[in-house]
């Protein structure tokens, strides 16, 4: 692999440019690809098998275009595919999910604490974070919540108001999440409304934000394989499966510049 091949980065839409920036403001001299998939978003009410099947081809499309890392920065495909795309990338590329690096962090910092999770239906029914933290023996007591409306109210703008105040509080009053230590936030949307919850919790309760966690991974893994660029400034490509203002107007706040959105349909 070329170390100076870009990163590639994708999600069903906004919530993976909160990994993409973890990574950018990590590694400024990386060249990064970061495809949304607007046209099919959310991912996280959808089948595994239709997953697995818009994940396959963005990663296609990535391989094409060089990548020497495919990121998968959502929950719910990394949960559903993150197996299947590492068999069809073989040694094409390195694959890296968002899951691994959280169930790392809470092995090495939250053992023997409560901690709870909210993500898609797709994650929490994939019991994937449940499964992996009980292998760890820690004596983590765990506890999921799905909370479908997040991720269509962030994408609809409703953030830092009075509906997604009243959303986010009748979610995290839900029994399951009572005295936890720790909340994990199981979809890439959720750091956008980070500081809603950390208000709902008076900041008692820690959060684990994966955007930061993955990059920090993400680095470490480029550094083991000898694989981190040694260019001085890394560029940046914006592919989206359909054009969406909301799309344009989040990247260009999450990197402060004007973006270029390409337009790359999935199946003609």
């Amino acid at each position: 692999m070329n170390k100076n091949a870009p990163i590639g980065i994708f999600d069903s839409g906004v919530g993976g440019l909160t990994v993409a920036q973890a990574v950018k403001r990590l590694l400024p001299e990386e060249d990064m690809i970061y495809f949304g998939d607007s046209a099919h978003l959310p991912y996280g009410d959808k089948s595994a098998a239709t997953i697995q099947a818009y994940s396959i081809k963005i990663t296609d499309i990535l391989l094409q275009r060089g990548c020497k890392v495919i990121l998968i920065a959502c929950n719910s495909a990394s949960a559903a595919a993150f197996d299947l795309i590492k068999a069809y990338v073989g040694s094409k590329a390195h694959v890296i999910n968002v899951i691994d690096p959280v169930v790392d962090h809470v092995e090495q910092n939250l053992p023997g604490k409560n901690v709870g999770l909210i993500g898609t239906l797709q994650t929490v029914n994939s019991k994937v974070f449940e499964s992996k933290i009980d292998q760890l023996n820690k004596e983590v007591t765990f506890s999921a919540l799905a909370t479908p409306l997040l991720v269509p109210m962030i994408e609809e703008g409703f953030i830092h108001n009075s509906v997604s105040h009243e959303i986010i509080a009748n979610y995290l009053s839900d029994p399951s999440l009572a005295n936890i230590d720790a909340l994990i936030l199981g979809c890439t949307h959720y750091p956008i409304i980070k500081e809603d919850i950390k208000e709902f919790y008076k900041s008692k309760v820690e959060l684990v934000d994966s955007a930061n966690i993955v990059a920090r991974s993400l680095k470490q893994q480029l550094k083991a394989l000898n694989l981190l660029s040694d260019k001085t400034d890394g560029n940046d490509q914006f592919l989206v499966s359909d054009y969406t203002p909301a799309f344009e107007k989040a990247a260009r706040l999450f990197f402060n510049k004007e973006i270029h959105l390409e337009k790359y349909p999935l199946w003609e």
